[in-house]
């Protein structure tokens, strides 16, 4: 498989990180900490899993593990520093995708997990499908406790990125 779709994908990613970062600081702090019921509580919560994981993940990429206590283990206590910290991540990420070979794509990958010791093997295409999805799967409840607080987190597919589209729409030359 080629490294396009991945590459695609980094650049998704960094790109809505960076449009939910800047909704975010948009809010009131009480807004921003509030326990809205989501899986890790509140938006800075959400916000943080999402930069554990990915670090969790990019450190079984690179050989350099990152190792937490658990999933929900608080990295920084503000946005600022969790958005320094994301865009350094998500470059690094595009970067290593850069990298990655059909080879290395097609081939394996195993490593063990805080929740199952026992070493696990997976093609590496499902793995990476994996850490994207897990992205795309937190971002959207980002956009749902968003818009509970009154913010309108805009168009998000990945079709919609600059850049992604070959012909521009007759509906958007309209516009």
């Amino acid at each position: 498989m080629p490294q396009q779709p991945y590459a695609t994908l980094a650049a998704y990613n960094q790109w809505m990180n960076q449009r939910l970062y800047a909704l975010c600081e948009t809010l009131p702090e009480a807004e921003y900490r509030l326990d809205r019921g989501a899986f890790f509580h509140s938006i800075h919560g959400t916000l943080n899993h999402l930069l554990l994981a990915d670090r969790v993940w990019f450190g079984r990429f690179t050989g350099q593990p990152f190792n937490v206590p658990s999933l929900d283990t608080k990295l920084y206590a503000t946005l600022a520093e969790l958005r320094i910290a994301r865009a350094q991540l998500d470059q690094q990420i595009i970067d290593w995708v850069a990298t990655l070979s059909e080879h290395r794509i097609a081939g394996e990958f195993s490593y063990t997990s805080l929740i199952n010791p026992q070493p696990r093997r997976y093609p590496m295409s499902v793995v990476l499908s994996h850490f994207f999805n897990h992205q795309t799967h937190h971002r959207g409840q980002l956009t749902t406790l968003l818009s509970q607080c009154g913010t309108d987190p805009g168009l998000t597919d990945l079709i919609h990125m600059p850049g992604v589209a070959l012909v521009t729409p007759e509906w958007q030359e309209e516009n």
